[in-house]
C-alpha cells in the first residue's frame, strides 16, 4: 500500500514507521518550508508495546520522504490524517480537491460531529479510527510510544470495504483492532478526558507536572465529572473510563492515576511527560458547548483566562 501521512506529527510519524517496517511505501506531506526545517530523517526513541518487554525500546535514525504539495493525480492508496483538532478544518479544506480515489483515515481527536468535520470528502472514502500512541518531539528527536491496541468504528450500519482494508493494514503491522460500536461517543469521551487534563496543564504549566502531582490528578477527576452533563447534552453515551473516573471519589482517582496509570516508570508516564502540545483548545471547545446548553462548568471557567496566555 502507498500511504501519505498528512503532516510530520507525533502520531503519524510513529505509525508511518510501523507501516514501512512491514513493507508499505510511506511519504509525508508537510507545509511549505517545513521540509528544510525538519531535515531528511527523524531520530526515534520510542516504546513499542507490540514487542516483548526486552525489545520494546527502539532507537533509530529513520530517513523519511517529504513533499510540500499533494498532486491531484497522485497514486496514494491511503491518506492518514492525525492532526490537532483545531487543524482539522484546514487539513480537510486542502485535501478536498486532492483526495482522488484514496481512502482517508480520520485518526484525530475531535469534539464536533466527525461526519461534518470531513465534508465534502465523499463519505464512502472516509474511515474513522483513533490511535494508541503518544509522546512528543524535542527538536528532531521523537520520544514516543506505540500501544498495541488501535480503535476503529463506523458511522454506517456495517463496515465498508475501505474500513476492512485499513483495519487489515494495522493488523498486519502487529496492532490489535478494537471496534467501537458508537465511535462518535467514544471520540467525545476521549476529548472530554483531554480537556480535563488540559485544564490542569493550564494551571501547572506542563503535562509532566500534572502527572507528577496527586493534587493535579485529583483535579483531573473533578474536571471530568463536571463535564458529564455536557456529554449527555450532546447525546453522547458515557464510556467505561469516563464512568469510572467521574464516579470514583477524586482522591481515589488521583491514587489510581499516580500509582497505576502514570507510575513514574510506566510507558504512559514517559509519553505524557514528553508531550509539549499547546493546550487550551479542548477546554475552550467544552466551555463553548456548555454555554450553548446552559450548563455551568466552574472549574473550566477558572482557567479560561489562561488559554490566550499559552
Amino acid at each position: 500500500m502507498k500511504i501519505l501521512i498528512f503532516g510530520r506529527g507525533v502520531i503519524g510519524t510513529q505509525y508511518a514507521w510501523a507501516f514501512e517496517n512491514v513493507g508499505h511505501t510511506v511519504e509525508f506531506y508537510v507545509r511549505e518550508g517545513r521540509k528544510a526545517q525538519y531535515g531528511s530523517y527523524v531520530n526515534l526513541e520510542l516504546w513499542d508495546a507490540r514487542q516483548s518487554k526486552k525489545n520494546r525500546i527502539v532507537k533509530e535514525k529513520w530517513p523519511i520522504v517529504m513533499h510540500e504539495e499533494i498532486k491531484e493525480n497522485h497514486d496514494y492508496d491511503l491518506i492518514f490524517i492525525s492532526v490537532n483538532p483545531e487543524q482539522v478544518s484546514s487539513a480537510v479544506k486542502y485535501l478536498v480537491p486532492r483526495v482522488g480515489n484514496a481512502t482517508v483515515l480520520f485518526f484525530s481527536n475531535y469534539w464536533q460531529d466527525p461526519q461534518l468535520a470531513v465534508q465534502p470528502i465523499p463519505r464512502s472514502q472516509i474511515v474513522y479510527g483513533f490511535p494508541g500512541a503518544g509522546g512528543g518531539f524535542e527538536g528532531n528527536k521523537l520520544y514516543g510510544g506505540l500501544y498495541k491496541t488501535v480503535q476503529f468504528g463506523t458511522l454506517e450500519p456495517e463496515p465498508a470495504k475501505r474500513d476492512l482494508e485499513v483495519r487489515n493494514l494495522f493488523a498486519q503491522a502487529g496492532f490489535k483492532i478494537m471496534v467501537q460500536k458508537d465511535v462518535k461517543s467514544w471520540l467525545w469521551n476521549h476529548f472530554a478526558f483531554n480537556a480535563a487534563m488540559e485544564a490542569e496543564v493550564l494551571k501547572s504549566g506542563s503535562f509532566e507536572k500534572v502527572i507528577s502531582s496527586r493534587e493535579a490528578l485529583d483535579g483531573l477527576g473533578r474536571n471530568l465529572k463536571e463535564m458529564i452533563p455536557v456529554l449527555k447534552a450532546k447525546g453522547s453515551k458515557l464510556d467505561f473510563l469516563t464512568k469510572v473516573l467521574s464516579g470514583l471519589p477524586p482522591k481515589v482517582v488521583s491514587f489510581l492515576m499516580s500509582h497505576v496509570v502514570f507510575s513514574p516508570r510506566s510507558m504512559s508516564y514517559a509519553l505524557v511527560a514528553h508531550n509539549h502540545f499547546k493546550v487550551g483548545y479542548a477546554v475552550q471547545e467544552v466551555i463553548t458547548e456548555a454555554r450553548k446548553y446552559g450548563i455551568k462548568v466552574p472549574r473550566l471557567y477558572e482557567v479560561e483566562h489562561l488559554i490566550t496566555e499559552q
